[in-house]
């Protein structure tokens, strides 16, 4: 009988512990297939711009600390140019080095500084890796450098972030609450790694704050020629497709354009320093940001268009610089054409699309698409023209873009 007792209660231990080892061995495996998907998502950042309403206070502050990251960057830029000529090396001193011949540096926020800091050293970082993209690191004017300063968000365990939303205002270091309107909120996922605060020409305040958050990677599209499109850049119609579309610029885009040209005339018949000579450049300089806003708006509403539509497209690569130095009549940059470029990649890389960049250097207006060969003689005033190998008649922005997408397709695996 105490046998009996005896080997039950053994039993009943193995089963226990064998069921434990099967739990500890069952969550092992979710852990691990949990760890795998974490490993699996990829860091993702995305900005959310709110305008600022700050005091006169907070704004004298913000005006103080585009003051001092304007000096720091100068400072830092000479004190490296003259010991590089003295030893050969590259050193660039930290802000701390910089507050005891400056007491006014310990007024703003420190973080700013140190944005500074790191800033300089990756436009020299930039410069030296390649220097045929990035220019060499230039000193900062008050009239031509654009008011901005970036500060990092610190997360406290016992303590609310340095940096954090409310519902109609947002915290900044030594600034505290700023009114502010929000045109969207982050979602709770979401971690803030930090702000930046500009002052628009026209006077306004922005700041753009940068959150980070975890997501899986999208299965990439397969590469079909049904499901693609060529783009060329048209000084006309923006850009012509492959099919044959074309993308005008709405005609309220048009409108602000001849009112900029309308008021600038205003403003040249006034006599510069007079009060309605300084009213008239305000009315100007919020005529140019609502164009910019404009333009932005066009872009980012077209790109997403094109990004719902195909999952290929291949785009040609010009040089818009060599471009307008070229055509010299033509406003290249207004057009904002390479802002449309950026925006189109990366929304198509997000989902798993693919952005094809076709070199410049392929003469993608003067091949015609029926045959191949190539018309040396064609001139940009051509935009109409007869292939004299096959006899095809071809229209110079369609041509392009259909070779554009031939060619970007051939740099892909269809």
């Amino acid at each position: 009988m105490i046998g009996r007792k005896y080997n039950a209660i053994l039993i009943s231990l193995y089963s226990g512990q064998h069921g434990r080892r099967r739990s500890v061995a069952r969550k092992t495996k979710e852990n691990q297939a949990e760890n795998a998907v974490q490993d699996a998502k990829q860091d993702r950042y995305t900005s959310i711009k709110v305008r600022l309403h700050p005091t006169e206070e907070q704004a004298a502050l913000f005006e103080k600390t585009f003051g001092c990251c304007r000096y720091l960057w100068n400072q830092m830029l000479s004190d490296e140019q003259e010991f590089y000529a003295a030893t050969g090396q590259h050193f660039i001193p930290t802000p701390a080095k910089y507050k005891k011949g400056a007491p006014f540096l310990k007024e703003v926020d420190s973080q700013a500084l140190v944005s500074v800091h790191q800033q300089i050293q990756r436009a020299f970082k930039n410069f030296f890796e390649k220097p045929e993209t990035y220019g060499y690191p230039q000193f900062k004017s008050k009239k031509n450098a654009k008011d901005t300063f970036q500060t990092y968000c610190h997360h406290y365990d016992t303590s609310p972030d340095s940096v954090y939303l409310t519902e109609d205002a947002i915290r900044l270091p030594k600034a505290g609450l700023v009114k502010a309107t929000l045109y969207r909120k982050p979602l709770h996922w979401w971690r803030l790694q930090y702000v930046i605060v500009t002052r628009s020409k026209s006077g306004k305040y922005f700041c753009s704050m940068i959150y980070k958050y975890p997501v899986t990677p999208p299965k990439q599209k397969p590469v079909t020629e049904e499901n693609a499109v060529g783009l060329n850049y048209s000084m006309s119609h923006f850009y012509m497709d492959s099919n044959g579309s074309f993308a005008n610029p709405p005609e309220w885009m048009k409108q602000a354009d001849r009112k900029l040209a309308e008021m600038k005339r205003k403003l040249s018949r006034m006599q510069k320093g007079s009060k309605n000579y300084e009213e008239q450049l305000r009315k100007i300089q919020l005529q140019y940001e609502r164009i910019s806003n404009q333009r932005k708006d066009f872009i980012h509403k077209e790109s997403r268009r094109i990004t719902n539509a195909y999952d290929t497209v291949c785009v040609g690569s010009y040089n818009l610089v060599k471009m307008s130095q070229t055509m010299k009549l033509a406003n290249v940059y207004d057009s904002g054409f390479g802002l449309f470029r950026e925006t189109l990649r990366y929304k198509l890389e997000r989902e798993g699309k693919r952005y094809v960049a076709v070199e410049s250097s392929y003469p993608s207006a003067k091949t015609c698409h029926v045959c191949g060969s190539v018309n040396d003689a064609l001139t940009l005033k051509q935009r109409v023209w007869t292939c004299p190998h096959c006899g095809a008649s071809l229209d110079r922005a369609e041509n392009a873009a259909i070779n554009i997408k031939k060619q970007g397709l051939g740099q892909t695996t269809l």
